[in-house]
């Protein structure tokens, strides 16, 4: 019996010294293509407990801890961009680092489908290898292993074994446990060692503060081309994390009563993910239930823009996000990653949320900047015109009333308007507030209201160190599936918060065609 269980104890070691190794080695030399910012890019994991990113000969590399347990870090090597000026890279670069988490949560969830892969690998090669070893044994059979240990010299075969149970064991931990050396022979700096201005970000609201930098001559010539980026950054976590702060103080945001719920409103956010965290706390002010998007996330639709997405589903994470895209999200691949990342992109049909029907479809044009362009004249135009009767016809023939009718663009949804069949039409693409405004239709009365840039955009960009122009987000409130009122929030380039009145919707009286105020 006794020696039953040594038997299988063994078996068990041995299946889990195999696996391990097949599962670090397996981690250890998979590559993963991303892109990152605006940067194709690659990813590989590592025990040395760092997240490490190479930009090639004229940069630096940085690393800054994972905090991943067993050590597990990644290295991050940036390739091409689509963009080609050089220093428009490093802004954007520097921007996008303000408001990291995104571009984080992509690498983690790399190396997480990396591990689980490595994992079934190293489970994999363990099962095949005990196997082996009971199908060897019982082939060889009882009387055959008897005569090969009776042949064997007992002291040359205790030490046989454990020598090499011992080179096994030495050489699965060496590749399994975290290894902390620098086989390269860099030297690691505090990155205020080299940038002091960064001394002056405080230590809680600075992603770049826990970062090193490597000691060479990359840093040493890069740093004319790094100064810019590194002040880009400085602005940019200084005036939004300001803006954000100032969100907690402010009076006036209204939070739901009784059984209402509210939610809020972004739209032509053009890249700018730094002022998703100012939407965020304006959300959490606001105690919102889910989110509205009215698209042009992006300002060319490029695969590579994907960082906004990601940006907005993480600093989302806990709430729906229900979405349309804009005209300059329209290349091949922006619906696709807003999919991706969880949202409820609108297609034409009603969905229903806690008792809300919700109406939208993205913009079927394409701008000038986006992939496959397609011009504004002609086709574009009419496909406008089709979208709004078809959405009017949807919307006119719901069984229940259409609560709010989410596109891009107010043209959508102009049939929908003049008929009057939706509560509430939000709408984006100006760049400015436009209503709201009542119109009585012959099926009610329907509530229309543009929502500035919530990106602050100039023309199609946005992104970059502090507000160039008026920000939005709107807050809408609901009451028995009904909108029953309305609160633009705006965010001026001085760092001012303007918090709107609160307005209430008149809404249509379903059962007699009369229009009665909201309740209350």
């Amino acid at each position: 019996m006794a020696g039953r269980v040594l038997r299988i104890a063994a078996l068990l070691v041995v299946g889990l010294v195999v696996g391990l190794w097949v599962a670090a080695a397996s981690f250890l030399h998979s590559e993963r293509s991303v892109t990152l910012g605006a940067h194709a890019a690659t990813v590989n994991g590592t025990f040395d407990g760092h997240a490490t990113v190479q930009a090639g000969p004229l940069l630096p590399e940085f690393r800054l801890p994972s905090n991943a347990p067993f050590g597990i870090g990644a290295t991050i090597v940036l390739h091409d961009s689509p963009i080609t000026n050089f220093e428009e890279i490093l802004a954007r670069d520097a921007a996008i680092a303000a408001a990291p988490e995104g571009e984080i949560a992509k690498v983690e969830a790399e190396l997480r489908d990396v591990a689980l892969e490595s994992a079934v690998r190293g489970l994999a090669a363990a099962v095949a290898t005990v196997t082996a070893i009971v199908v060897v044994w019982r082939i060889v059979g009882p009387e055959r292993r008897a005569e090969l240990v009776a042949s064997w010299p007992p002291s040359r075969g205790a030490a046989t074994v454990a020598g090499t149970l011992a080179v096994v064991l030495v050489a699965s931990v060496w590749v399994a446990l975290p290894n902390g050396r620098d086989q390269r022979n860099v030297t690691w700096v505090p990155i205020a060692t080299e940038f002091p201005e960064l001394d002056t970000i405080p230590a809680d609201t600075s992603a770049l503060r826990s970062v090193e930098v490597s000691k060479g001559a990359a840093v040493t010539g890069g740093k004319a081309l790094l100064d810019g980026a590194i002040a880009t950054y400085s602005e940019s976590v200084e005036f939004y994390g300001d803006l954000a702060a100032k969100v907690e103080d402010v009076d006036g945001i209204r939070a739901p009563e009784g059984d209402e719920i509210t939610a809020l409103v972004v739209t032509d956010r053009h890249d700018n993910i730094t002022m998703d965290q100012v939407a965020k706390a304006i959300a959490d002010r606001a105690d919102i239930s889910f989110v509205m998007n009215l698209g042009d996330d992006t300002s060319n639709g490029a695969s590579w823009e994907d960082f906004s997405i990601r940006s907005l589903a993480t600093t989302f994470e806990d709430y729906p996000v229900y979405a349309v895209a804009g005209n300059h999200d329209q290349g091949p691949y922006i619906r696709e990653e807003m999919e991706r990342a969880g949202f409820t992109v609108l297609d034409g049909e009603i969905e229903e949320f806690e008792g809300i029907s919700l109406l939208g479809d993205s913009d079927p044009r394409s701008s000038g900047l986006t992939a496959g362009y397609t011009g504004n004249e002609g086709e574009n135009i009419g496909a406008i015109g089709e979208q709004s009767e078809a959405l009017a016809e949807t919307a006119c023939e719901a069984d229940e009333r259409v609560g709010v009718l989410m596109v891009h663009s107010s043209a959508s949804a102009r049939e929908t308007i003049e008929r009057g069949c939706a509560d509430l039409v939000l709408s984006g693409h100006l760049h400015r507030q436009v209503g709201p405004t009542e119109t009585e239709g012959e099926e009610g009365i329907t509530t229309a209201l543009t929502t500035a840039s919530t990106g602050g955009a100039v023309y199609a960009f946005a992104l970059g160190s502090k507000l160039r122009r008026d920000a939005q987000v709107t807050l809408v409130t609901f009451d028995d599936g009904r909108p029953v009122g309305l609160q633009i929030v705006t965010l001026k380039p001085g760092a001012i918060i303007e918090v709107g009145d609160y307005t209430e919707l008149t809404v249509s009286d379903v059962d007699d065609d009369t229009a009665t105020p909201a309740p209350q």
